[in-house]
């Protein structure tokens, strides 16, 4: 079946919403809290199938969970060194996160497993985690290209190294802490520009001892996970989308109630600000280790800019949805050193270029970002490609579309955001949902 949105234009977003539940934060909590001594208590935990897929995981290797409902989930942590053999392979869906995270985790284990993703996930790089891993004395590989399944075989004896990553990587960073947890010694990270801190943030919430000084973090093996009750904020990837809708909407004002403002994170707002957006944050306040803030947007006039390359890797994820903002603003918004953007989900370089041109905007990819002339939006129909952010994306850009916008291939917005349909309804988004036979 292919899952379509169709989306008429004009309308503008308006009232007080609450998006989904933040998807980094949602893995790691399910990943310390089964690893931790105790019962770990997680509201706000995102029902997505990215996560499911994580806390399926640690199902089937004898975690005991209690089903999601409402946002709530009861883990029962089996300790450091608790878990079983699954008894087949670890299938992990679309995400990434999964499969790079658990990469790490499970070098340390006594058993081997394999780990097994969708065709989406089954094309992604993987050595980015593999060789790393390596140096530390893990047996784990790839298939021939580089990319899963993954094999990783139990009884490697890791050792603590440093480790400076010639990419920005949250995952990488984060795979590697969590190998760290098991290593002989000190395992150390050397990050060339910041990313997401969520598993440096948890692990200390969960009493687990970790060094920062400026762009380096270190772990020591040797410590407990404790459990804890943990309140997920929502994710600002997914209010990314309604920040972008509100500020290109005329007449809008809007508030995301809630929503994770971790200052690795924030580089959507600090960009869309550069472009003219009228952002502010209230109520702001720290839940669980984490800072939090209603966001309230109001309609304003964009205008292009170059994207400062410090602000890249603190908004990777949202690049999608704030090239729609470039094409509603007024002039040339050029990114560059954003190669990373070509290994997600899709080639969100050249599978958004080719949407924005299929709607009448001018945009050339380059190797390691676009160059986006804002214009009119037009009606017409764009192809995801499979990929969630995409499909929302062009949700978004109808707004300011002189006709419907069919986006075809979007079921996968279930990975991130299960409700994000009746959200942008209830926003004002004029959209249907279509299921047809391919």
């Amino acid at each position: 079946m292919n899952t379509q949105f169709i989306v008429s234009p004009h309308g503008s977003l308006q009232g007080y919403h609450r998006v989904a539940g933040d998807k980094s934060i949602s893995h790691r909590a399910i990943m310390l809290g089964a690893l931790a001594e105790g019962t770990t208590q997680i509201n706000g935990f995102l029902e997505g199938e990215d996560t499911l897929c994580t806390l399926d995981a640690f199902r089937a290797m004898g975690v005991a969970i209690e089903k999601p409902a409402y946002g709530k989930v009861v883990i029962q942590g089996v300790g450091l060194h608790g878990l079983i053999a699954p008894k087949q392979p670890l299938y992990l869906g679309n995400s990434g996160t999964s499969m790079r995270l658990l990469a790490g985790l499970l070098a340390g284990q006594a058993f081997s497993v394999t780990m097994t993703g969708d065709a989406s996930l089954s094309k992604r790089p993987m050595r980015r985690v593999t060789d790393p891993l390596k140096l530390m004395g893990a047996h784990i590989e790839t298939n021939a290209a580089g990319t899963p399944p993954l094999y990783v075989q139990g009884q490697s004896t890791l050792k603590g190294i440093e480790y400076v990553m010639p990419i920005a990587s949250a995952q990488v960073k984060s795979c590697l802490l969590l190998a760290g947890l098991y290593a002989q010694g000190t395992t150390c990270i050397v990050e060339p520009a910041p990313t997401r801190d969520h598993s440096e943030r948890m692990l200390m919430g969960f009493g687990y001892p970790i060094e920062r000084t400026d762009n380096r973090v270190c772990i020591e093996s040797g410590h407990k996970l404790r459990a804890m009750s943990i309140e997920i904020p929502t994710d600002i990837s997914s209010a990314a989308f309604f920040m972008v809708g509100a500020s290109i909407a005329t007449g809008s004002n809007i508030t995301l109630q809630h929503v994770g403002i971790n200052p690795t994170r924030t580089g959507v707002i600090e960009i869309l600000r550069l472009m003219g957006a009228d952002i502010q944050l209230n109520n702001m306040r720290e839940m669980g280790g984490e800072p939090v803030a209603d966001i309230q947007v109001r309609a304003s006039e964009l205008h292009g800019i170059q994207i400062p390359a410090a602000l890249v890797p603190l908004a990777i994820d949202e690049f999608p949805v704030l090239f729609i903002a470039a094409a509603c603003a007024k002039g040339e918004t050029r990114l560059t050193d954003a190669k990373e953007l070509r290994v997600k989900e899709s080639d969100r370089i050249q599978v958004m270029a080719d949407g924005l041109q299929q709607v009448g905007i001018q945009a050339q990819p380059t190797e390691d970002g676009i160059v986006i002339q804002g214009g009119q939006i037009q009606g017409g129909s764009v192809h995801s490609h499979g990929d969630h952010r995409i499909a929302m994306a062009f949700t978004i850009a109808a707004l300011r579309a002189t006709q419907p916008i069919t986006i075809n291939d979007c079921a996968n917005v279930a990975t991130s955001f299960p409700n994000f349909v009746s959200i942008a309804q209830a926003a004002g988004i004029k959209m249907q949902v279509l299921e047809e036979s391919c």
